[in-house]
C-alpha cells in the first residue's frame, strides 16, 4: 500500500465524516450538468422541485451564480450558522465539467473556512486529483459498484473516455481501475474519503465485502451502502428492503466504518441531512 499523508484536511463539522448532522449542514451546488458514464440506476433531471434523490436540481447556476448562492445562504440568519461544508454532487460527474474547478476557486477564495467537497464516478480522478488538491478539496465521495468488470457491465452501459465511448467489461475494467488509482492519490494527499455502492439485489450483493477490503486499503475512512432506487434500466428491479440493506451494512461494518445517515441527496440540496430546505425558500438573505 503505497504511503498515505500522515495529516488529514481539516474536516471537522463535516456531517457526513463524524461531525454533528442534526446541526451542522451542507450545501450542494448544481453546476455540473455533463456526465461520462452511463448508470444503468441514474436518471438525471432538471425542474423537480418535489423530488429528492440524486441527480435531481431545479436548475443549474453557473459558478458565478453559485457564489451569488453561496454568499445569501451564508448571510441568512437561519441557514448561515449551520453551513460547513459546500459540494459538487452533479447532476451530472463533476470531474466532467470545467465548471467545477472554476466553482471551487471561487468559493475558496472568498469562503476559506468552508469545508469543500465533491462527489464523482471516478474515471478522471487519476487525472484530476492533483488540481483538486490545489483548490483545497478537504473530502471526496467515490461512486465504486462493482471490483469484477463483467458485474460492473451489467451496471454500466457505456462510458465516455478520451473521445471514445466504450462499453462491455473492458470499459469497466478501465472505470475501475482509475476509481482505484484515483482513491489512492486522494488517500496521499490527505482527503477524506467515503466511498458510495448502490446495492442492486442479484447484481452486486457478493461485491459490496470486496469493494470494501480494496478500498479501506487504499485509504478510504467510511462506506456508504445505498439502497438502489428502481428507474431508468433498473426501473422494474426490486430494491433491496430494508432489512437485506441492514444485514449487508452490519457484515461491511466488520471491514469498514458504516456511513449509516445518507438521504441520497438532490443536487441542489441544502440545510441539515434529511431536513432540506425547498429550493424555493433559499436564496433571501434573511
Amino acid at each position: 500500500m503505497a504511503h498515505l499523508c500522515s495529516e488529514r484536511k481539516n474536516i471537522q463539522g463535516h456531517p457526513c465524516f463524524g461531525g454533528n448532522h442534526q446541526k451542522n449542514g451542507r450545501m450542494h451546488l448544481a453546476v455540473a450538468p455533463r456526465c461520462n458514464i452511463k448508470c444503468g440506476y441514474c436518471s438525471r433531471r432538471h425542474d423537480c422541485a418535489n423530488e429528492s434523490r440524486p441527480g435531481v436540481t431545479s436548475r443549474l447556476l453557473t459558478p458565478e451564480e453559485a457564489l451569488v448562492k453561496v454568499r445569501e445562504v451564508m448571510a441568512s440568519e437561519l441557514l448561515g450558522p449551520m453551513i460547513k461544508v459546500v459540494g459538487i454532487a452533479g447532476p451530472g460527474d463533476p470531474l466532467a465539467n470545467g465548471e467545477t474547478f472554476e466553482t471551487f476557486r471561487l468559493i475558496g477564495k472568498e469562503f476559506p473556512h468552508l469545508i469543500k467537497c465533491m462527489s464523482t464516478n471516478g474515471l478522471l480522478l487519476p487525472e484530476k486529483i492533483g488540481l483538486l488538491n490545489e483548490l483545497g478539496l478537504h473530502s471526496l465521495t467515490v461512486t465504486i459498484n462493482a471490483v469484477d468488470p463483467v458485474v460492473g457491465a451489467k451496471i454500466y452501459s457505456h462510458i465516455l473516455y478520451e473521445g471514445r465511448k466504450l462499453s462491455g467489461p473492458h470499459a469497466v475494467e478501465m472505470l475501475i481501475a482509475n476509481q482505484f488509482a484515483g482513491l489512492r492519490k486522494a488517500a496521499e494527499y490527505g482527503m477524506t474519503i467515503k466511498v458510495n455502492t448502490v446495492l442492486i439485489p442479484g447484481v452486486n450483493e457478493d461485491q459490496v465485502p470486496l469493494i470494501a477490503a480494496k478500498v479501506k486499503e487504499l485509504g478510504a475512512m467510511v462506506m456508504n451502502v445505498l439502497p438502489l432506487i428502481p428507474q431508468a434500466d433498473f426501473a422494474s428491479h426490486q430494491p433491496p428492503t430494508t432489512a437485506q440493506l441492514e444485514e449487508v451494512r452490519a457484515a461491511n461494518e466488520k471491514i469498514i466504518g458504516q456511513f449509516r445517515h445518507c438521504r441520497q441527496c438532490r443536487a441542489d440540496a441544502v440545510g441539515l441531512i434529511g431536513n432540506d430546505f425547498k429550493p424555493a425558500e433559499v436564496g433571501c438573505a434573511a
